[in-house]
């Protein structure tokens, strides 16, 4: 359902290349809470399977381009900058990553350093109390909504909202569900399960689950929280025997 889902997008990345976090640095990061394990993952997080691919970027690159142009853009969750991939070609003045772990944006500075014009700022700020009203016209994030529960998400939601000017967009890519016959299905609900019984009986909780983002559920909270929502295929990634999209950007428009 995120950016990391299928295997095919990663290339030749693994949690256990030869550049890439360690067994041990996993389970450390695992055992902290969300904002120090990703404080200890950030040096080695893009060669990682977690950062989101650039084959994925460029499909919402292309996809969002005809809905533009856009003066100003911000990544929600932006980890280590991935998504400047998409937000620098649309907007003309400005663009924004924000994220809550300081060591995810010194490791997004330091890789957007020498990069091409619009230049970016970063802020450190809780995507669920976002600091900007109606200051962008594109919001963007890409693989962060695990780390939400979906009691949050209606606020969420809402805070991005608030950060867009009227007619703004906030688009993410979700890919389609996955069937009981594949083995990615199984995979990503073994995954939850272990994240639930390890937030039963270990503090600070770590909140990352695969399946609390159902579609329906989704385009519910972000029409209640004032978007217009729409589906756009991203036809690089093929269709499923039934003919619908492998995977599809998820286009919220405040009214």
């Amino acid at each position: 359902m995120f950016a990391q889902a299928k295997a095919v997008l990663f290339g030749d990345r693994g949690p256990l290349a030869p550049k890439g976090p360690t067994f041990r640095e996993l389970t450390v990061q695992a055992l902290s809470s969300i904002e120090h394990g990703y404080d200890l993952l950030a040096p080695k997080f893009d060669v990682t399977p977690f950062r989101t691919p650039d084959r994925l970027l460029d499909a919402v690159t292309g996809t969002l381009r005809p809905l533009g142009p856009f003066t100003a853009g911000v990544d929600v969750c932006c980890g280590t900058g991935a998504g400047m991939r998409v937000l620098r070609p649309l907007c003309t003045e400005r663009i924004t990553g924000v994220d809550f772990s300081a060591g995810m944006l010194a490791a997004a500075r330091q890789s957007d350093a020498g990069a091409p014009p619009p230049s970016a700022e970063w802020v450190r700020a809780d995507a669920r109390a976002l600091p900007f009203d109606e200051a962008f016209d594109l919001a963007v994030s890409f693989g962060a909504f695990g780390h939400f529960l979906p009691a949050e998400r209606p606020g969420l939601f809402a805070g991005v909202h608030r950060a867009l000017r009227p007619g703004g967009v906030f688009a993410f890519p979700v890919g389609a569900p996955q069937t009981l016959r594949d083995p990615l299905y199984w995979t990503l609900l073994g995954f939850d399960a272990v994240m639930r019984v390890r937030n039963l009986v270990w503090r600070p909780p770590f909140v990352m689950y695969y399946r609390t983002f159902p579609l329906g559920g989704v385009r519910e909270d972000l029409t209640g929280a004032g978007f217009s929502v729409r589906l756009l295929p991203l036809e690089e990634f093929g269709r499923r025997a039934d003919g619908s999209p492998n995977w599809r950007l998820v286009v919220a428009r405040k009214e």
